[in-house]
């Protein structure tokens, strides 16, 4: 398990695309309880080690998770992240070049719990949510395209489906059309930056996680962020 950032209340992860952040009906230890098994090995602590959600992320996704060490940040955080008041960012890799270089996306969704999916549509149906996210192309290869996402609502499949609904699918997405899977059973998508005021101490806190060290087309689109940055 890799740790972002920790400290008295908070604790922050990079997340492989291969974990889940809560229990489900898989079975597999969920990171919330390896969280856990870090705080009590690492602290020593006996009996149970209090550790809260605060938002998750799709299994095939990868990225940073935040998780609460006290209620009080717990409840804090909540309320943070119900009114939007921080700063997320996703980065995302598709074969197709989006319509525009940078966009603000406006849809409504609609989830269907019995499919796992969400549908989007450019006009309010019955029981859809309005949802934004901009987006820009940040860097590109011979065969792909490295987006940057600001995520504006948290709705289910949201930057899935909203992607796939301007014909770029995100690399690996069977589920909303990508033509094929990636091999290690995940999707190109990647919590990479999220800035908040901390719930107790009221600093500044920004973290970055690193892409996954062992996709090559991750690593390159780093790389190219990394120059970009140095050449500013």
């Amino acid at each position: 398990m890799e740790v972002l950032y920790e400290d008295n209340h908070i604790i922050i992860v990079n997340k492989t695309c291969s974990e889940i952040v809560q229990g489900d009906k898989t079975g597999d230890k969920p990171l919330s309880e390896i969280v856990q098994d870090y705080i009590k090995e690492k602290y020593n602590k006996p009996g149970n080690v209090f550790i809260g959600v605060v938002h998750r992320l799709d299994r095939p996704v990868s990225g940073l998770v935040v998780f609460a060490k006290t209620s009080k940040a717990l409840s804090r955080l909540n309320e943070m992240f119900r009114v939007h008041n921080l700063s997320k960012k996703y980065w995302a890799i598709v074969k197709n070049c989006p319509p525009k270089e940078e966009d603000f996306l406006t849809n409504y969704l609609v989830r269907n719990e019995k499919l796992n999916k969400t549908f989007v549509y450019d006009e309010r149906v019955p029981n859809s949510k309005k949802s934004n996210l901009s987006y820009k192309v940040i860097g590109k290869t011979d065969n792909y395209y490295l987006l940057e996402i600001d995520l504006m609502t948290g709705r289910h499949h949201q930057i899935r489906s909203q992607l796939a609904h301007i014909g770029c699918p995100i690399k690996g997405d069977l589920k909303y059309g990508f033509a094929r899977s990636n091999k290690d059973g995940g999707i190109s998508l990647h919590a990479r930056m999220i800035k908040f005021t901390h719930p107790v101490s009221k600093q500044e806190i920004e973290v970055i996680a690193p892409v996954p060290k062992d996709d090559v087309l991750w690593q390159e689109f780093e790389r190219q962020s990394f120059d970009n940055t140095k050449n500013i």
